[in-house]
């Protein structure tokens, strides 16, 4: 993402999807320049709740009813407080509402070279922020800080035009590129965007001209630090984006490519409906609820077939090493027929002729895994599987289950992995390598590990040492959840500290841990992910990198 703008030349998928389209510095950094709000004091004008000012076909939508309150989630935490010099006053922020709306996707090319085109996608946003101050003060923020941010991402050079429009002030940026941010002050109220057409939108609704997001109604209700919403067309919309940038990002053949890119947004947008999303405090942090909303026949099928199995007991974590970038233990109750009923839903969002071809491209996503046909596999294991990766693009990864039927599961091993010459012993195991060394087979009694062979050995080695099963907190705390994830990132909380803060001078700040549980229900699918600072960080920490 650069400049507010989404390349896909070089992007990679995002944790948080469909909520990833949110992480430019455009958008991102409505959150962080809240803090700029600080210097405003409350005002005598009644404040507008934000959500009634908002169009309500809004492709995705996103707000805070109170960014203080948010915020303060946050540099309140204990990771932060350890990590910071210093803990933000962030008094002047509660009660300040935040929105926004992505009102539509502007599809550009970029020439990158003599021959080659880059294609861009822009979401064409619009924010509304109640900042509870004097007109004045509104203005001043919005000429002044607002200005100076946009200027600092246009490179410099930037010019503003200020005029009186629809009874308030009206501001033009406009870079030396030709680019162009919009503002409108309006009381207390502030409007910034980098599409004219939508901050026009948003007059039309605050004049009763348009129905407003408060009228569509489709956040969850509660009282939540932050929610979104994104609609059938913003799934739409995000899916065709999704789908080039894990196309760019898979490394295969042209073909393959493009197959991903044609069949990933049509299946996306035949199986889910709408997508919800709300951020809560606990006790020790965040956690972020997405709601997946799935066409009723995909929904029932899963919700029947993606059955977790009673009593997972962990045991096969005593062979996850603690180097393990990610880790997912799966749970269920018959792992064949769940993977059974993904390809059959998948096949049946697309034409027939690509519905066959899913099957044959299916079977290449656990490549990885050394596992070169996944029927076989899935039917000679247990109902309890682990994966592990050990590096950002999950090349480098593993998979861990008990035997069920070792014929079986000998035939769906690569080719390159010959089983029928003896093993290596070592570790008590048995052991089988590609003729490049790169992959490995181990059977440890009626465990199996496939994979990168550098990783094979390091679950040996976990389980012979002990380290393994300690790091990973890895119990389920729903009955009916049949993944869980951790994910280890060593430097989140620096990033969002140095955001909001000065990091403390020689303090070894803690690592960043997201744990997100899986469940299929009959309306859709179910994700819960706890971290310290939740998708909020998230958005903080991409602001941090952009700069």
């Amino acid at each position: 993402m650069e400049n507010g703008e989404l390349k896909m030349d070089n992007a990679e998928p995002e944790n948080h999807f469909p909520f990833s389209i949110l992480h430019s510095p455009f958008l991102s950094c409505l959150c962080i320049l809240a803090v700029t709000l600080l210097v405003f004091t409350s005002c005598g004008s009644k404040p507008t709740d934000v959500r009634t000012v908002m169009p309500g076909d809004a492709q995705v939508y996103l707000e805070s009813q109170d960014v203080g309150k948010a915020l303060r989630a946050v540099t309140e935490h204990e990771a932060f407080r350890k990590t910071a010099k210093t803990t933000p006053d962030l008094s002047a922020l509660d009660g300040v509402r935040l929105a926004i709306a992505v009102t539509g996707f502007k599809k550009e090319d970029e020439q990158a070279g003599e021959q080659h085109v880059v294609g861009k996608v822009i979401p064409q946003f619009v924010a509304a922020a109640e900042t509870n101050a004097w007109n004045y003060q509104a203005i001043g923020f919005t000429e002044n800080k607002l200005g100076e941010f946009i200027n600092d991402i246009y490179g410099g050079g930037v010019q503003l035009e200020r005029f009186p429009r629809h009874e308030g002030d009206y501001f033009v940026w406009t870079a030396q590129d030709g680019r162009k941010a919009y503002g409108l002050v309006i009381g207390s109220l502030v409007f910034f965007g980098n599409d004219e057409s939508a901050i026009e939108k948003c007059v039309s609704v605050r004049k009763g001209e348009g129905d407003s997001f408060a009228k569509v109604g489709k956040l969850p209700a509660g009282d939540h630090l932050a929610s979104g919403y994104v609609s059938p067309e913003g799934v739409g919309q995000i899916s065709n984006i999704a789908a080039v940038q894990l196309a760019i990002g898979s490394g295969e053949e042209e073909e393959s490519r493009r197959f991903i890119a044609a069949v990933l947004p049509e299946i996306v947008r035949n199986s889910i409906s709408e997508v919800t999303w709300t951020a809560s405090k606990t006790e020790t942090g965040m956690v972020d609820r997405h709601l997946l909303t799935l066409n009723p026949e995909i929904a029932q099928v899963l919700n029947e077939t993606m059955s977790p199995a009673s009593g997972a007991s962990g045991e096969l974590a005593a062979f996850l090493p603690n180097n393990a970038a990610s880790v997912t233990q799966y749970s269920l109750k018959d792992p064949q027929i769940a993977w059974r009923s993904v390809l059959a839903s998948l096949q049946k969002l697309t034409d027939p002729m690509r519905g066959q071809l899913i099957g044959t491209f299916a079977d290449s996503l656990f490549e990885p895994y050394a596992v070169e046909a996944s029927e076989p596999f899935f039917q000679s294991v247990g109902p309890e599987i682990f994966t592990a990766t050990f590096d950002e693009e999950g090349e480098d990864a593993v998979v861990i289950a008990t035997i069920k039927d070792v014929n079986k599961l000998k035939t769906s091993v690569i080719k390159e992995i010959d089983l029928s010459k003896a093993p290596v012993s070592e570790f008590n195991a048995e052991i089988w390598r590609s003729e490049d060394g790169t992959q490995a087979v181990a059977i440890s009694g009626n465990v199996v590990i496939l994979g990168h062979a550098d990783g094979v050995i390091e679950c040996l080695k976990a389980r012979t040492e002990q380290q393994g099963a300690a790091r990973y907190p890895l119990q389920f705390t729903s009955g009916r959840s049949v993944s869980k994830t951790f994910d280890y990132d060593p430097e989140g909380i620096v990033s969002v500290v140095q955001v909001m803060a000065d990091k403390k001078d020689g303090e070894q700040a803690p690592a960043s841990v997201y744990l997100t549980e899986t469940r299929f229900t009959p309306a859709g699918i179910e994700r819960e992910v706890a971290s310290e600072f939740g998708l909020i960080g998230t958005i903080i920490e991409q602001f941090a990198k952009e700069q």
